[in-house]
């Protein structure tokens, strides 16, 4: 049954990512946001929606070690999974802001993370955990990192390619809040049967967040990501990434952490390592010989990489 429930919720979550998505940039089109805009904060915001309603829920069970490791395990997979297996399809050349704002700005997200996590290691307190003043904090973060997007919008090239397909304002309306319910029972039936597992094959919450949950509601970036590739879209392919992850750590966790304070576990610094060396290897790739591309060689090694911290993370 724990199986079980596992497949339904995700299926309910990711139908219900789809539609918030497509609901939400048909909306956006209609008042001319720029593609890069829409993938970071529509998009990024509609494929995190998986995240957040399931944080929220294993907030609400107190299983603090799903919602962290859910969270560093979706950021991991997005850049060495989803943006090795979208470079693979076809090189995504990242655009000027990206390189230098929004890159930097999730790189800053994991090490703020990082920070708030560790207070007994900077002497704040004998405890460590995700507080509510952490959680407001990372929310603060979050406004302004939507109205520093919004703003650069007006600076974007408007291109005449849609998103999805145009629709009728009622109708994404209604598209988003099916998805919208789709997600949160999706995300409770989901967190159910990854706890069940976890404690049929004796492994720890951590590694379940991590692996199963993390590399499960990565799903939607993994579609929108790959669809765009294919497109050649690859502001969309990229700005989707970027979003997500600033999305995963300051609105998910940032909200999760205001409904319920979460205990920090210390082993849990080598993932927040692998996420900070993650958003580096990103940056570096649009770089290396003056190119603002992540190749189909660069792919390969994300893909690697993340195959090698997965084995790790198991065995």
């Amino acid at each position: 049954m724990d199986y079980l429930f596992l497949l339904i919720g995700l299926t309910m979550i990711i139908l219900g990512a789809n539609w918030l998505v497509n609901g939400a940039s048909s909306i956006a089109k209609s008042y001319g946001i720029s593609d890069l805009v829409i993938g970071l904060t529509i998009v990024g915001f509609g494929t995190s929606a998986p995240e957040l309603a399931i944080n929220i829920y294993a907030a609400v069970k107190g299983s603090a070690d799903i919602a962290i490791g859910n969270v560093l395990g979706s950021n991991i997979a997005n850049i060495l999974l989803i943006l090795g297996v979208s470079a693979i399809i076809y090189p995504l050349k990242v655009a000027n802001s990206a390189k230098w704002k929004e890159i930097p700005i999730s790189l800053l997200a994991i090490l703020v993370l990082a920070f708030f996590l560790n207070d007994s290691f900077f002497g704040f307190s004998a405890n460590n955990s995700l507080s509510r003043l952490d959680g407001i904090l990372l929310l603060v973060l979050m406004g302004a990192f939507l109205v520093y997007a919004f703003k650069s919008s007006k600076s974007e090239i408007i291109t005449t390619e849609e998103v999805g397909k145009k629709i009728p304002l009622w109708k994404a309306i209604i598209m988003i809040l099916i998805g919208l319910a789709g997600l949160f029972f999706g995300g409770q039936i989901f967190v159910d049967g990854a706890i069940g597992i976890a404690r049929d094959l004796g492994m720890s919450e951590r590694v379940i967040g991590l692996t199963i949950v993390a590399i499960g509601t990565s799903l939607p970036e993994l579609a929108t990501s790959v669809v765009a590739a294919m497109k050649k879209k690859s502001d969309i392919a990229v700005g989707n990434v970027i979003g997500s992850n600033i999305f995963n750590v300051f609105f998910i966790l940032g909200t999760t952490a205001v409904i319920s304070p979460l205990p920090f576990d210390p082993a849990a610094n080598m993932d927040i390592l692998v996420a900070t060396v993650a958003s580096l290897m990103l940056f570096m790739t649009t770089i290396t010989f003056g190119r603002k591309i992540i190749d189909r060689i660069e792919g390969v090694i994300f893909l690697m990489v993340y195959v090698g911290y997965i084995t790790y993370l198991i065995y």
